[in-house]
């Protein structure tokens, strides 16, 4: 069986999704195809040949305050930078059947490439941020690299650490 990464459209059948977090299985099922609609999300997906949605991610512009992320990182940006553009990777989830064959690592690695073409390219951004759901998913976020930012929750990613990531793997 061959899986791909494409954008969400219509022609995807979301309703058999399940990865048992009611938030992430609503989310795909009843909103995301209204947040693409409104340009609130970008959401891509991760299918089988008869288009049934197997993972899927999304992504958004966003900002964070300056003050926010870690001091090393604050020393590189002037001053007058109060609010620092980043970009959110809002929603990750693999259905539960799937779970445990790398399709996670796969998206968030698509993710992570899609942000840093966008970021050295079209729009300027930092770093990628993440709001994780639970524990499992700090854990997760962690094994990539991801910096948890006290008091927010959410979690931190420079840009550079990204260029790094797929420079060392096209070698």
């Amino acid at each position: 069986m061959s899986f791909r990464i494409e954008l969400l459209a219509k022609k995807h059948n979301k309703s058999g999704f399940h990865c048992g977090k009611k938030l992430l299985d609503n989310y795909i099922r009843f909103q995301a195809s209204q947040d693409v609609k409104k340009k609130l999300a970008v959401c891509f997906v991760l299918v089988r040949e008869d288009n049934q949605v197997i993972g899927y991610y999304t992504l958004s512009n966003n900002s964070i305050n300056q003050k926010d992320i870690p001091e090393n990182y604050q020393k590189k940006i002037p001053p007058s930078y109060r609010d620092i553009p980043v970009t959110l990777l809002g929603r990750l989830a693999v259905d539960s059947s799937y779970s445990g064959r790398g399709f996670g690592e796969h998206l968030l690695l698509h993710a992570l490439e899609n942000c840093l073409i966008t970021a050295e390219k079209t729009i300027g951004s930092i770093a990628v941020i993440v709001d994780p759901i639970d524990q499992e998913a700090i854990a997760f976020y962690k094994k990539y690299g991801f910096i948890l930012l006290p008091g927010s929750g959410k979690m931190f990613l420079p840009m550079l650490t990204i260029k790094h990531l797929f420079n060392s793997h096209s070698k």
